[in-house]
């Protein structure tokens, strides 16, 4: 079965990835762009979430349309990943970290309404995503590690990935807020994939590039933007890198879904 690859700004064109051919797969949803192909040796299937020459702002991307043609196009696990801005000062500019945990409290996609597939009363696979434990699959963590691990990177395994909301930054009061609940870094977009996977029973891995410190993070030195721009550009072929080994990784594995996916009415 195919992995699922999800990648972000700077690792739109995936380095390394050999596509054979571009379906749209027409969802509930709205349409979602897969490109199918080979990356590190195993079969994937690759969605941009900004496409080409970053079109989609993160408040333009459609989450549920992306997940669900993943989930029809038979994807056995999903790995994504982010640049983001570290909450954390200790993280190293141009650093990996492989996410545990999530802040998402405001469950809400781009367009203000809830994060989840279930929004039909009756509908049959209504259910509710019951987490034992952190929302990140463990064996596509374990594949993002060992794919880090040989990027020549510092990595930091594991970690609390804050989901906020896009386009603009956020306020040296809000990253403050965010470091109090122990997020380590934050970006626009993985929150509401992270959800939904799990809505799906799809495993789900996320790995971060640091791209700057957030607002209010070093003020004696406020990231320049420059230095964000230059990084983001960097990021690309590192992440591609990470994603090659953990895929042929993942492809070989099949790793478990966290959670339970508590189906409601069944039996009625």
């Amino acid at each position: 079965m195919p992995v699922g690859i999800v990648t972000g700004s700077g690792a739109h064109a995936l380095p390394g990835f050999v596509c054979s051919e571009v379906v749209t797969v027409q969802t509930e949803h709205g349409a979602a762009e897969v490109s199918r192909g080979l990356l590190g040796g195993a079969q994937a299937l690759h969605v941009s979430r900004h496409g080409p020459g970053h079109a989609r702002l993160s408040n333009h991307v459609a989450h549920r349309a992306n997940i669900r043609a993943l989930q029809r196009l038979g994807a056995s696990a999903v790995l994504a990943a982010t640049v983001c801005g570290a909450v954390d000062p200790t993280l190293e500019l141009g650093s990996l970290v492989v996410f545990d945990d999530l802040h998402f409290p405001s469950n809400r996609l781009p367009d203000g309404s809830l994060c989840t597939f279930f929004t039909e009363p009756g509908d049959p696979e209504r259910a509710h995503w019951v987490l034992h434990g952190g929302p990140f699959s463990p064996g596509a963590r374990a594949a993002l590690l060992a794919g880090a691990a040989g990027s020549g990177r510092p990595v930091r395994d594991g970690g609390v990935y804050g989901h906020v909301d896009g386009p603009r930054f956020n306020t040296p009061s809000e990253i403050a807020a965010l470091a109090a609940c122990g997020v380590v870094a934050v970006s626009q977009t993985a929150g509401p994939e992270a959800v939904l996977c799990g809505e799906l029973g799809l495993p789900y891995g996320l790995v971060g590039f640091i791209t700057d410190h957030a607002n209010g993070v070093a003020p004696a030195q406020p990231t320049p933007v420059s230095t964000l721009s230059r990084l983001i550009a960097e990021s690309g072929g590192v992440l591609a890198g990470v994603l090659a080994l953990a895929a042929a990784r993942v492809a070989g594995e099949s790793p478990a879904p966290t959670g339970t996916v508590l189906r409601m009415g069944v039996g009625e």
